[in-house]
Parts: C-alpha cells; sequence; structure tokens
C-alpha cells in the first residue's frame, strides 16, 4: 500500500523563490518585507492528507503579510521570538508559546525575528467531523473566539498531542500507510484544538438528543460499527448512521454501555485484529503490521491494550 504521507525539503537564499515556495505550499498570497539578499529559509513539511506537520527555521527579521489560509494553522513557537497581528488584535509570543495564526481565511500579520517555529495545518473538515452537534443546529464554520489556548497546560497538551504524531505515527511507515491511523490522527489534532482554543463549538445534548439516546439507537449505530470497522468512519458518520445528532448517540454509548462511540469502536477493530493474529502466519505476519491495519498506531499502546482484554501478548498469539 502507498503511503499518504509525503515529506518535503526545502532551502533556499533566495527571497523570490522563498516567497513562491511559502505561497504555493501554504495556498495564500503573501507578502514578504525585511531581512537581506542573502537570508536563508529551510523549510520541512510531513504531509498526511487532512493535515500536515511543518517545521521552519530563518535566518532574518521579516515582516510577513498573509492573506488568509482555509485552513486551521497552530503555530509553536521553537526559537523564536513572534508577533502576530490579526483582527486589530497583537500577540507576543516566544519560544514555547502557542497561538492560532488566525482564524480560517482571514489575513494576518507576522513579525517574525530569526529562528524556528512549528506549525500545524488542519483540514476544517476534519473539525466539523469532531466537532459536528445535530443538523439544524450546527453553528456553521466554528469560530475560535480566542487565538492563545484557554490555559498554558492546554499549551503543553498541544506539544504532547503533536509530538505522538510525529513520533509515533508518521516516522512508522506500516502505520501511516493505514487510512485508518491518519484518520484517527487527525481527529486526535481536531480534537485537542477544540480543547485548547476556546471555540464556538456545540457541546450540550438536548432534549431531543436525550430522548434519541435509547437502545434502538445502540443497535443501529453498533450494526453500522460491526459492518464498518475496516473504514476510516468517524463518530459523525455513526450518528448518521443512527440517524440521530452525534450527542445522541454519545449519550447511548454512556447511558447504556458506559463507553464512547469511539472507544466502542476500537474494541471492534482489537477483536478484529485479534481475529487476524489467531488466523496469521508467524512467518509472513508481524503483529505491527496487523495492528496498523485496524488503526493502531503505537505498538506498545496495542500490546497493552490486547494484553488487557485477552490476558496474553498479541506475539504469543501469533506464535501459537
Amino acid at each position: 500500500m502507498t503511503s499518504p504521507v509525503q515529506t518535503r525539503g526545502f532551502e533556499s537564499r533566495d527571497p523570490a523563490v522563498i516567497h513562491d515556495f511559502l505561497a504555493s505550499t501554504y495556498d495564500t498570497d503573501l507578502r514578504i518585507h525585511g531581512g537581506d539578499e542573502s537570508y536563508r529559509l529551510v523549510h520541512r513539511r510531513v504531509d498526511a492528507g487532512p493535515f500536515a506537520l511543518a517545521a521552519a527555521g530563518q535566518t532574518a527579521h521579516l515582516d510577513i503579510g498573509v492573506n488568509g489560509i482555509d485552513a486551521l494553522v497552530v503555530c509553536r513557537s521553537h526559537t523564536a521570538r513572534l508577533e502576530r497581528a490579526t483582527d486589530a488584535s497583537v500577540h507576543r509570543c516566544g519560544p514555547g508559546d502557542v497561538f492560532l495564526t488566525s482564524r480560517p481565511g482571514l489575513p494576518f500579520d507576522v513579525h517574525w525575528q530569526p529562528g524556528e517555529v512549528e506549525l500545524c495545518v488542519l483540514d476544517l473538515a476534519v473539525l466539523a467531523q469532531v466537532a459536528t452537534a445535530a443538523p439544524d443546529r450546527r453553528p456553521g464554520q466554528i469560530r475560535f473566539t480566542d487565538l492563545a489556548p484557554a490555559t498554558a497546560a492546554l499549551a503543553r497538551q498541544w506539544f504532547t498531542t503533536t509530538r505522538y504524531i510525529s513520533d509515533v505515527v508518521l516516522t512508522n511507515p506500516i502505520a501511516s500507510a493505514q487510512p485508518l491511523v491518519i484518520g484517527n490522527a487527525a481527529r486526535m489534532l481536531a480534537a485537542a484544538a477544540l480543547t485548547i482554543f476556546p471555540n464556538t463549538a456545540v457541546t450540550d445534548p438536548t432534549i431531543e438528543d436525550r430522548r434519541n439516546a435509547g437502545t434502538a439507537t445502540l443497535r443501529r449505530a453498533i450494526s453500522f460499527m460491526d459492518e464498518h470497522a475496516d473504514r476510516d468512519i468517524t463518530a459523525a458518520d455513526i450518528a448518521n448512521a443512527a440517524a440521530v445528532s452525534l450527542r445522541a448517540v454519545q449519550l447511548a454509548f454512556r447511558r447504556h454501555l458506559d463507553t464512547t462511540p469511539m472507544a466502542y469502536l476500537r474494541q471492534i477493530r482489537l477483536d478484529r485484529a485479534h481475529h487476524d493474529l489467531v488466523r496469521a502466519n508467524p512467518h509472513q505476519d508481524t503483529v505491527s503490521a496487523i495492528a496498523s491495519r485496524w488503526g493502531f498506531a503505537s505498538h506498545s499502546r496495542f500490546t497493552a491494550r490486547y494484553h488487557a482484554s485477552y490476558g496474553v501478548p498479541p506475539r504469543e498469539t501469533l506464535n501459537a
């Protein structure tokens, strides 16, 4: 299987080449002022379809004006000091600080001092998948009401989340080739962003949600998950299949099974991985390949979860 993950490196001292590269890579119009005729930009970006992680470092004092990016862009300063202006507000940050560059689609300006920054570019459709409530009360495009994290602890959570995806998911060629793994990683980033940055996503269940959270909803949801566990389905897909809102299906699983739809789906996939391990040829198949096939990117986490469910490590099942 061809991996959907593509890594691209770039390095230049030519201002015109740098301008064209950034405009093309981030699909936007921009203006760059400052520096000299030989400042240097180094950029490494890992594209994974619904999201991308990038690290960029440069050697000048730059003023960059961006007309807007149709994605959620989360920035973490690694060594640089920056000043970002948007919506008539100015935000200054230094090493370790996390912030949104702007609300999606809106222009912003950045004064970027020499140093390195880390960027996450997240497809807005993934945010909608994670935050979707009921069709008749969706808030439209989610609006972030603050471009800074709600707390310092949440900013650290963003760092932890991106490091896990970068170090565990994207560096594993077997796992990163699996659509289930990439879809899970994208939704992990979206859930983290919606938790960390204040926003207008609807979260409270309605009276109708509570009324729809019955056993019939549960049966429809489970039937859909059983049939489509090998596909990159979302909680919103499960709710649509059950013909109720996302909040209703979440309430149904919590009320009747004391779990969440996605946790139940992970258990189905764990059971499918167990079935594959039992039938596998230990001379041809590996635990990592089977785990990745069912959406488990971390070998250690899969092993721990498998051992908790089946009482033996997965390798023992494979070799039996």
